[in-house]
């Protein structure tokens, strides 16, 4: 992006900004000061106001510009930013670095303007999180917070900014906290509805529940993962694969933390220091053909890996999709703790 098109100097006139905006087509622009510190955000609509109210074209940008504008740090992320501009309903935050300069732009258009999706995704939040107590004695798991925010939410949001306007939230314990939160999910950029578990149905059993048969893949994850996975790849794969369902996983490293030893007859072979084994463990995220759902026993606790094996028995196509990207399943103090501590 050529920065230079959104800034000119806070000394120009009416006239100079709304050539900048007309150049730069983002309807924003923004005003400078001899350090080249950004002072002022100026929009077409602050321009307009400004003539209405007896302006003339060749009046200072100081005079309509808004100096306390909302901004973001470089490294922001962006399920943050697009938060943050559908609670306070607008559509450019600029990227400010730490000495005022213009560092990056975020468009909402942008945001949001990545292929749309047909698809719709479950998110499984109805589980008790016992492993968090007491954190989660009077808050469901998908609520707790990290860096601010629920984890849940920034699962939402992530949707949102792959493309995916409709959501399902399996709730249970402590479900009407959720529906409080979410809502309709208009203040999310989506739109949410519910699917209430009366019992527990484990990972897979609430969408026995789903008001009707999707006519596209349904993107089904759990909802106390903090990912950045690639949702629109992962479909794309799951397409081009032509399976029944497709599985993402991830890497995972475990480390012995003793030297092993290679035993034949008594004697020693070798002996290994703290030897390192690799996995690529199942991350909670699946994509599943709508025909699937008929599998799933109405009422009962039933488990994704049920679902995914009873596809294997029946000689069902079941993908691989390797993530390479963010991922922490927060199902554990220690993993609640690396996350909000950044390790």
């Amino acid at each position: 992006m050529d920065l230079a098109r959104f800034l000119l100097p806070e000394n120009s006139s009416l006239l100079d900004a709304m050539k900048a905006i007309d150049g730069n087509t983002q309807e924003v622009v923004f005003a400078h000061d001899a350090q080249g510190r950004v002072s002022g955000l100026i929009t077409d609509g602050d321009i307009r106001r400004g003539l209405i109210r007896g302006l003339g074209l060749d009046a200072p940008v100081q005079e309509v510009m808004t100096r306390d504008f909302h901004k973001v740090a470089p490294g922001t992320g962006r399920a943050l930013v697009l938060d943050l501009m559908r609670a306070i309903q607008i559509r450019h935050v600029p990227v400010i670095g730490a000495d005022g300069s213009l560092c990056g732009i975020h468009f909402l258009r942008d945001l949001l303007g990545v292929q749309e999706r047909s698809n719709v995704a479950v998110i499984m939040a109805g589980g008790k999180g016992v492993r968090l107590r007491p954190i989660t004695r009077n808050l469901p798991k998908p609520l707790v917070q990290v860096a601010g925010r629920p984890i849940i939410e920034r699962l939402v949001l992530h949707l949102v900014s792959h493309g995916i306007r409709k959501i399902y939230l399996s709730i249970n314990y402590l479900g009407s906290m959720i529906q409080d939160h979410f809502q309709n999910g208009n203040r999310f950029g989506c739109s949410i509805e519910y699917l209430v578990e009366e019992r527990e149905l484990g990972t897979g059993g609430a969408l026995a529940l789903l008001p009707e048969r999707p006519a596209h893949p349904l993107l089904v994850l759990n909802g106390d993962l903090l990912t950045q996975a690639d949702i629109g790849r992962l479909l794309d794969f799951h397409q081009d694969q032509q399976v029944k369902a497709t599985l993402a996983v991830t890497g995972y490293r475990h480390v012995v933390p003793y030297g092993v030893a290679d035993v034949k007859n008594g004697r020693l072979e070798r002996l290994v220091e703290k030897p390192s084994l690799d996995f690529q463990v199942n991350s909670g995220i699946y994509v599943l053909d709508p025909s699937l759902i008929d599998m799933i026993e109405p009422g009962v606790d039933y488990p994704m890996t049920r679902l995914i094996d009873a596809c294997l028995e029946k000689s069902l196509g079941v993908g691989v999709f390797p993530l390479e990207d963010e991922w922490r399943d927060i199902g554990s103090f220690n993993e609640l703790f690396a996350a909000r501590t950044g390790e």
